[in-house]
């Protein structure tokens, strides 16, 4: 299943181009140079895919099977507070597979900013939180103190539908003027301008921009209206129905009327996400939004889309059915797979649906830029450059333009290999949010700056992390043998290949790293633990709403109303005696995380994983005859060479030399990209320790990061453990 998938690099649009302290080796991203011959030519077109699939069944079962089997009791528990306990201990039991390590989540660094606080979107799931256009700007730069009084009312009068108003006279109060425009850094391209064709967040965030959904997400986090006027939901909770507003029109890139936006146009757009096959389709069958008759047609089992449950009633409106009741559909609407398509234009563009879609056709047109699709949100882009600017302007059909406060909205290309530039475009008005790590702090404390104007962001629900690859088949990229070529010998290959198939091997990777010195090289030392995450799913991410006992390791155990999901995690993992601390109850004022601590970092406990494994495997693993293990990073980026140096001096002094890590240098993000993240199969991945991708959820409920997880080529990031 293919989702919306992070790459690291992503995570620093608000951080772009950070750097931190030297790397303490003078040789920093050299590999170590075995004697013997190397492995530095890849085999893809000898991979026996029947073979290569009966190997990652059998791997996964070995080591996410405990998770997997939990994982599915949840899926079929009718009871929602009970399906998230389970859901708790099936993570908990991911974790415990030391497969994956969670690393750290977005934002959580010093920043300047002159975008005001609480006046857009943050909900944790789907792309409301890309959506600018109700954001409020300042002219002058916020300072600190009323940054954080904004976002502490913020929280205070979320609900009440009062903060908009409230903070408005705030701004005024305190002598700030709102402008209409903002600019911010991206850092790639679009690779497509068809949101339905793609899976991918560089696509998402500029399209998001350009259409819009049945229902949308408010300032404070509540649903209300968007295409939709209005809906209901029947009395067994298997049919929603959407009413269209009336005269809301597709415009062309110059704002030009096409036709109008009509409930056929959420058909049109659900098939042509299916046929599109761009990773999305998954999303609404069975497991995801269970729209009746999805799997089958995404199977092939069924090739007339009329048997799906998405229909036009008539012309304004459209209706989805359900197989079964579920309880988060309604949180997957502000999400790719349910946006409008107008049939219409896309069919003059030569499009076509079905057995007949054919995007390698001739005629073939849409999406291929910004002039090539057509417009119902709030901003038309208006100029498109790669590597240099994205410019989007308020879309003067909107059917909410009165409320779009940002009437143009540009974005400015950065390859994040200046760090001083974006500092000082902040200051020159070029750009209107800057993060901050330690060369910027220092740049601002001279300027004297940085306690007048120096903020914390606020963290998001989207976690990176360290992947653990079980069945290496790739030792270059996989789209360029001379690229990232490793230096192991085949013989080091097959002792790594054993060794990381080992449960004590893999925690004793994931208890060495000492993540806070590892993060400390990107955001700072002052910041280093803020944005730590312990867990892959955020512990506040859902709570109990009624009282729920579930067994854990044969004992009846209960939990109130109100428990949060990383409370009923932390005691799977305390049942089974792991030392993870993945929920602080005291984190959070009292209120509790699984954040901004490293709950993980355990010297002790890897040097006994390591020995537990050098027991079971029975091959002599010493300083002398260490285990090789490559982690690829991009030489151009100076804060992730320091962050490899680090990942390396930890995990080699934790392990006391028994384990070498092994840095191979991408020239850059693309090199370092093609190492893990942009391989669409497990034996693509070019690396044994895998840490440039993340994950952000697609809607309201923990499935939508568990289910990444998946065996049989269903779950999106297990292609980040080496299987399917």
């Amino acid at each position: 299943m293919k989702k919306k998938i992070f790459s690291l690099i992503l995570a620093l649009t608000m951080i772009l181009g950070l750097a931190a302290c030297k790397p303490k080796d003078d040789n920093a991203g050299s590999s170590a140079k075995p004697n013997n011959q190397n492995l530095a030519v890849n085999n893809m077109s000898e991979i026996d895919q029947a073979a290569y699939d009966e190997e990652s069944a059998k791997l996964y079962d070995e080591v996410l099977g405990e998770f997997y089997d939990y994982y599915q009791q949840a899926l079929e528990s009718d009871n929602v507070s009970n399906r998230f306990a389970l859901m708790a201990i099936a993570e908990a039991k991911l974790l415990e597979s030391g497969a994956m390590l969670p690393g750290t989540t977005h934002y959580g660094n010093y920043a300047m900013t002159r975008l005001v606080p609480g006046t857009r979107s943050t909900v944790g799931w789907g792309l409301m939180q890309y959506r600018y256009n109700t954001q409020l700007v300042t002219t002058e730069t916020i300072k600190a103190a009323d940054y954080n009084e904004m976002r502490s009312q913020w929280g205070e009068q979320r609900g009440q539908g009062t903060y908009l108003d409230w903070v408005k006279n705030y701004l005024n109060e305190k002598g700030y003027t709102l402008k209409d425009t903002a600019s911010i850094l991206y850092v790639d391209d679009p690779t497509t301008w068809d949101d339905l064709s793609s899976s991918q967040t560089v696509d998402h965030e500029p399209l998001v921009l350009t259409y819009d959904y049945l229902i949308n997400y408010n300032n404070e986090n509540e649903i209300v209206p968007g295409l939709a006027e209005r809906w209901e939901v029947s009395d067994d909770e298997l049919t929603y129905t959407f009413h269209l507003r009336e005269g809301v029109y597709w415009v062309d890139q110059q704002g030009r009327q096409v036709a109008e936006v009509v409930a056929d146009d959420f058909v049109a757009g659900m098939q042509h996400m299916v046929d599109a096959e761009g990773g999305l389709q998954e999303l609404i069958a069975a497991g995801g939004g269970n729209i009746k008759g999805a799997a089958g047609y995404i199977s092939g089992e069924n090739t007339d889309f009329s048997a799906v449950g998405v229909k036009a009633v008539d012309k304004y409106t459209v209706e989805y059915t359900l197989e079964a009741p579920n309880s988060f559909f309604i949180t997957m609407l502000c999400y790719s797979p349910f946006a409008p398509l107008c049939r219409s234009y896309y069919e003059s563009q030569g499009g076509k649906f079905g057995e007949e879609f054919n995007s390698a056709a001739a005629d073939y047109t849409y999406g291929k830029g910004p002039d090539s699709i057509v417009y119902c949100g709030p901003y038309l882009v208006t100029s498109a450059t790669n590597k240099n600017s994205i410019v989007f302007q308020a879309n003067p059909s909107f059917w909410n333009k009165d409320n779009v406060t940002i009437k143009t909205l540009t974005w400015y290309y950065t390859d994040s290999s200046d760090a001083q530039k974006p500092y000082t475009d902040f200051w020159a008005n070029t750009i209107d949010s800057v993060g901050l790590t330690t060369e910027r702090i220092e740049m601002a404390r001279n300027a004297n700056t940085f306690d007048d104007y120096a903020i914390i962001n606020n963290t998001d629900s989207s976690t990176y992390l360290n992947f653990v690859n079980l069945n290496r088949k790739a030792f270059a990229n996989f789209n360029d043998s001379t690229v990232c070529v490793s230096t192991q010998t085949v013989e080091q290959a097959e002792r790594t290949r054993t060794a990381v198939q080992n449960l004590h091997f893999r925690r004793a990777l994931a208890f060495g790293l000492d993540r806070a010195s590892w993060n400390s090289q990107v955001y700072g030392e002052e910041l280093k633990t803020n944005n730590l995450r312990n867990t892959y799913i955020p512990g506040n991410f859902v709570y109990l709403e009624e009282d729920v006992s579930v067994d854990i390791n044969g004992t009846a155990t209960s939990f109130p109303a109100g428990t949060y999901y990383g409370e009923i995690l932390q005691a799977q993992l305390d049942a089974d005696q792991i030392p993870i601390k993945a929920w602080d109850p005291e984190a959070d004022g009292g209120v509790g995380s699984s954040d901004g601590y490293d709950g993980w970092y355990n010297p002790e406990y890897a040097a006994s994983e390591i020995a537990l494994a050098i027991e079971e495997l029975d091959i002599d693993i010493s300083a002398e005859n260490p285990i090789y293990i490559d982690l690829v990073y991009p030489g151009n980026i100076q804060p992730y060479v320091n962050r490899a140096n680090a990942y390396k001096q930890s995990i080699e002094t934790s392990l006391e030399k028994k384990v070498i890590v092994n840095l191979v240098e991408g020239a850059d993000s693309k090199a370092w990209y093609n190492a893990g993240y942009y391989n669409t199969t497990g034996y693509e991945l070019n690396c044994d320790i895998s840490d440039m991708t993340g994950w952000g959820p697609d809607y309201g409920d923990p499935q939508a990061y568990l289910s990444t997880m998946l065996p049989e080529y269903s779950g999106f990031m297990t292609k980040a453990i080496g299987l399917f």
